[in-house]
């Protein structure tokens, strides 16, 4: 990265600059808007940038940019860039340069930050595997990869294959959710129809009849919401280019698959299948005499039933294996889905046991509670299906807002807000003299740790997609590679824990500080003699002190502290901070690099800003598909209501019998639907924090925030949309005379 800037000095821009030899990039093609060939618009003598630069500086095609010591124009402006589709996070635009160029750039010095790419073409495709397996074992562990077209990693491919893999588990976790809300709708379905079959059944109709009749019925409107399904994925597939922004390559192809089709309708089958056969099976069990005894349906063989809630399980754990590839995911999901599904029911049934117990003097009150508790009201499918999903839902934004108030809006301000990276030693004293103020600097000098009293030391491995048959495996094990700094004194944040000074003056040898922090994790302590290599240079030092951090803050620290006899003649770059008023940072950008070419200026703010947007438009993307979750949960409200439609109307009519008015009947429905609200968002709350607690102190280390006004809003507008959901499945209720019900009532005795 370096900084660029317009020649008349008025604009510049912290920029991504690769010099590309002739031939790049072998595989694959840069696409320039302009559509002429890669090689001939970067002969030399001129760059490529991408329009974000065009757009940020003002500039076009044609004009002149300065890069460190060169003036080049601009000649054309990249698309698509093979090794490098799309970076998600990226702290300036590409600019490609030209090999032949990069002298008289003159970025590159001793200690700058360069990264170096070597292509190697293999014209024999079936060696490709043993060539790349050959430099990997010749390679420097520390410092070099070796990648093939085929292993190496790229922001999008990285991207995607984490938040699709992501949403594939909210997807499977909404698939179970919205199969229990068809079955509790086809519950409810069918009660209403208990009567009628057990007529049927007294004039002859065989189980199989019976069955065959609702299976089609089933069958006819499953086939519809299946196709309603594909209908909506295809218009989803549509909209996605809005929901992801610019996360998408520009060239992305959004085509429809006929895969993806196959694979929707045997997932749309088997969750159809799996969900309403054991409430289909039950009306095998439904006896004549129903006519009379309105008694619930007895189970007189459930091995079936135990047989089919196995199977299911089985299933749905294959299902998981199926769109997941891995088999220890798989197990994970599954136990974490069945823990949360068993934990919300749970709570459900002693939460449920308590309300039972409750003695309200208010009478709407009073009755609404009596309400959740009526002869086929499913309230505990609801309560575990919306307080499951909406415990997934809470948790994620409690994570999101812990990660927001620590990343982004917790910068402290009086912290330094400016970064200048890349310094050279010999100026230092002209660079401070440039910013007018007395800033402290901070030499780096990179280093990996290779022993530890003598004994090799290395990280695990991290192994690539391909399987343990890839040539890559083991190709980014990384060997303890560290930023080493020196100097003479502690700084203000720092203490001494182990030692009686930062380093012992009676000592013959090189010395070395190790932070607190690295002690427990790579095992070293007092005495213990450490070998570095630097630049391929061998440097062995002995711990002398422990230091620890004594203030959390935007301070610069380091694991290894040398003294500066040591390490101070070793290829190094150098990088201070200043605050800055946002307002005046880029006239500051302009003056520093007019003067400094080398030298980068890395605006926080602005990263943080660039962040924290990324981030935001990530979690809205994931919380759009968790949604769905919470549709699955509202169908089981509206299912309640019709199964429970004729209590309903017979207490609504009794309510009007006895005096009472028509807002009394209103209040008590509202009532009952805030109570089961109330209930399902208070259970995901409380599963929410203890997750958003785990989740931040053990993988985070960040620390807990309950966030309680949000989480009050949350469980507000949960009982706002449960209620909201309720009567409007209610109103054909509220309307109904009893004069009609009570006519029915006489007619039927």
């Amino acid at each position: 990265y370096t900084v660029v800037r317009l020649p008349n000095g008025e604009g510049s821009l912290l920029s991504n600059v690769k010099a590309v030899e002739p031939g790049y990039p072998f595989y694959g093609e840069v696409v320039l808007a302009s559509g002429r060939p890669f090689a001939d618009e970067l002969s030399g003598g001129s760059v490529i940038v991408e329009q974000a630069l065009l757009d940020r500086l003002g500039l076009a095609v044609g004009d002149l940019l300065e890069i460190g010591q060169a003036t080049l124009p601009i000649t054309d402006v990249v698309l698509v860039e093979p090794d490098r589709p799309v970076n998600f996070f990226d702290l300036g635009p590409r600019i490609f340069v030209a090999s032949v160029d990069l002298d008289a750039l003159d970025l590159v010095k001793p200690g700058s930050r360069v990264s170096y790419s070597t292509l190697l073409r293999v014209d024999d495709e079936s060696r490709l595997d043993a060539v790349a397996r050959s430099l990997a074992e010749a390679r420097d562990v520390g410092q070099e990869s070796i990648q093939t077209y085929r292993t190496a990693p790229s922001g999008v491919q990285s991207f995607f294959d984490n938040l699709i893999f992501f949403l594939s588990l909210v997807a499977i976790f909404t698939l179970l959710l919205s199969g229990i809300g068809i079955q509790s709708a086809l519950t409810a379905f069918l009660r209403e129809r208990y009567t009628t079959i057990a007529i049927v059944k007294t004039l002859g109709a065989t189980r199989r009849f019976v069955a065959f009749n609702f299976y089609a019925i089933v069958a006819a409107l499953g086939a519809l919401g299946i196709g309603i399904g594909l209908i909506l994925g295809f218009l989803l597939q549509l909209a996605l280019p809005t929901l992801l922004g610019d996360l998408l390559p520009p060239d992305v192809d959004l085509a429809i698959s006929a895969r993806n089709v196959v694979e929707g309708l045997l997932l749309g089958v088997f969750v159809l299948g799996a969900f309403t056969f054991i409430p289909l099976y039950q009306l095998g069990d439904l006896r004549p005499h129903f006519i009379f005894r309105k008694e619930a349906i007895r189970l007189d063989r459930p091995l079936p039933y135990i047989t089919a809630a196995v199977l299911i399980l089985a299933a749905f754990a294959g299902m998981v294996y199926w769109l997941l590839g891995e088999f220890d995911t798989m197990l994970y999901f599954v136990a974490t889905v069945t823990g949360l599904l068993l934990i919300s029911a749970a709570l459900t049934e002693v939460t449920l046991r308590l309300l039972r117990r409750l003695r309200l003097r208010s009478l709407p009150l009073r009755q609404a509670l009596r309400g959740l508790f009526r002869p086929r009201n499913p309230t505990r499918a609801i309560i575990i299906t919306l307080s499951a999903s909406l415990a997934v839902l809470f948790c994620l934004f409690l994570v999101e807002q812990t990660l927001n108030a620590n990343f982004v809006a917790s910068y402290p301000e009086d912290a330094p807000n400016v970064f200048f990276l890349d310094i050279q030693p010999d100026q230092v004293d002209d660079f401070r003299a440039a910013l007018g103020e007395d800033v402290p600097f901070f030499p780096v000098v990179t280093g990996t740790l290779e022993e530890i009293n003598g004994e090799p030391r290395r990280r695990g491995s991290q192994n690539n997609d391909d399987g343990p048959t890839d040539p890559m495996q083991g190709s980014q094990r990384r060997n303890f590679e560290f930023n080493l700094t020196y100097r003479d004194e502690l700084i203000d944040s720092e203490g001494i824990v182990a030692g009686d000074t930062l380093f012992d003056a009676n000592f013959t040898g090189a010395q070395v500080s190790v932070l607190d922090e690295i002690t427990d994790w790579a095992g070293v302590g007092m005495g213990d003699v450490l070998l570095f290599r630097i630049q391929g240079v061998p440097l062995e030092a002995t711990v002398t002190s422990v230091r620890t951090r004594t203030a959390e803050g935007i301070e610069p620290f380091f694991s290894f502290v040398f003294p500066s006899d040591v390490l101070g003649s070793a290829p190094q770059s150098i990088f201070t901070a200043q605050r800055v008023p946002v307002a005046d940072v880029p006239a500051l950008q302009n003056r520093i690099v007019a003067q400094f070419p080398n030298v980068s200026v890395l605006d926080v703010t602005a990263t943080i800003t660039t962040f924290s947007g990324l981030a935001r438009r990530i979690t809205n993307v994931v919380r759009f598909f968790t949604v769905f979750s919470i549709i699955a949960g509202l169908l089981i409200v509206v299912s309640a209501v019709f199964a429970t439609r004729f209590a309903r109307i017979q207490e609504a009519a009794y309510y009007k019998v006895l005096g009472a008015k028509g807002e009394f009947v209103l209040r008590v429905f509202t009532l009952e639907n805030l109570l089961l609200g109330l209930v399902s968002a208070l259970l995901a709350l409380g599963m929410a924090q203890i997750g958003s607690w785990l989740i931040n102190t053990r993988l985070f280390e960040l620390e807990y925030q309950p966030f309680w006004a949000a989480s009050v809003t949350m469980i507000g507008i949960t009982m706002l949309l449960v209620t909201a959901v309720g009567m409007a499945a209610s109103i054909s209720i509220l309307r109904a005379r009893p004069i009609h019900f009570l006519r029915e009532q006489a007619e039927e005795e």
